[in-house]
């Protein structure tokens, strides 16, 4: 039996369902993989809890912890730095959410986290892309693990295919369908929805966050376009390098265009590799019935990789919701003591 200690940075929606995914599959862990994972400290931005059981866990996710004389359980004088003890060899698990610019607070955060000698599991994308090539390095030189796949595709297996499954092989391009907001636009305004009414509708159902424009911009398309290619292809693409056109220009007249013609308008993301020369872009395409995302509708996502040795390998599926996402960070824990 492995013991290992889990912090946790971030109690918002998926913070809160990665804590009780723990409590949920506790048994799984112990009896399948010869895991404990005990969740000890949850911080978020007034504060943090150190928990000393399980059922510490539980009362906390149904509102019930409450520190004596205290009217929250955040303690603002309870610090990760003191959590994330020097060489004690858990894991932090970072759901904040920082700044896209900075990638602050979260990418001081895991620095802190890989200095003090803890593996790191992340849905943060900030961080990744303001400093992915620094963290990376050093997890490497302190022969520990940064695991990203809730921030590349969540429920999404893209990293584990690329980096397990194609070994070997030289990933030559990368296509995928990386966001199942703008996937579900798509596929109702082919139904016949006009793009204002299926962008209601998916916020309605939780699918959009109210603010889209990550989204519908492109931008959140685009960072997971990145870490999935600097990891599967060794690039160094940097964000500013990618061509994003917003998908807010496409209207039922397009879809009802590519219909006819048999296609499929697709909001994809590509990067290419020819001849030394590196091409990355996200953009609406119509697509012919032939190609493997054809059939990738409402809120699944799903990504090609072309390979000089296996061809093209396709995965689709992946639940788009903090469950999801939470089971992406679990199953990177688990990984980490599988190997």
């Amino acid at each position: 039996m492995i013991k290992v200690d889990i912090v946790l940075a971030g109690f918002g929606n998926l913070g809160r369902a990665f804590a009780g995914l723990l409590l949920e599959k506790h048994h799984i862990l112990v009896k399948r993989y010869g895991l404990d994972l005990r969740l000890r400290a949850i911080f978020r931005s007034c504060g943090g809890l150190k928990l000393k059981s399980p059922a510490a866990v539980g009362g906390l996710l149904k509102g019930k912890t409450r520190p004596a004389g205290k009217p929250c359980p955040w303690d603002p004088e309870v610090r990760l730095s003191a959590s994330l003890v020097r060489g004690a060899r858990g894991v932090f698990v970072a759901c904040t959410t920082s700044d896209g610019r900075t990638g602050e607070p979260g990418l001081e955060h895991i620095r802190l986290g890989l200095s003090r000698g803890w593996h790191v599991v992340t849905a943060d994308k900030s961080p990744l892309v303001a400093g992915f090539e620094e963290l990376r390095r050093s997890a490497g030189k302190k022969g520990l693990t940064l695991g990203f796949s809730a921030a590349a595709g969540a429920a999404l297996p893209a990293l584990d295919v690329a980096l397990g499954s194609l070994a070997g092989a030289d990933i030559t391009a990368v296509e995928g369908i990386l966001n199942g907001t703008t996937n579900y636009i798509l596929t109702r305004m082919r139904e016949g929805a006009d793009f204002d009414g299926a962008l209601g509708e998916a916020q309605a159902r939780g699918i959009a966050e109210p603010d889209p424009s990550r989204d519908i911009e492109g931008r959140d398309t685009a960072v997971k376009l990145l870490l999935i290619a600097n990891a599967a292809m060794g690039l160094e693409l940097r964000l500013e390098e990618i061509e994003i056109e917003p998908m807010t220009g496409v209207s039922p007249e397009d879809l009802l265009s590519a219909d006819k013609k048999g296609e499929a308008l697709k909001y994809l993301g590509r990067v290419e590799r020819n001849a030394g020369k590196i091409r990355a872009e996200v953009k609406v395409r119509a697509i012919p019935p032939a190609h493997p995302l054809f059939a990738v509708n409402g809120t699944n996502k799903g990504i090609t990789f072309l390979t000089d040795t296996m061809g093209a390998v396709t995965v689709t599926g992946g639940q788009s919701d903090p469950r999801g996402a939470a089971a992406a960070l679990l199953k990177d824990i688990i990984n980490i003591y599988r190997r």
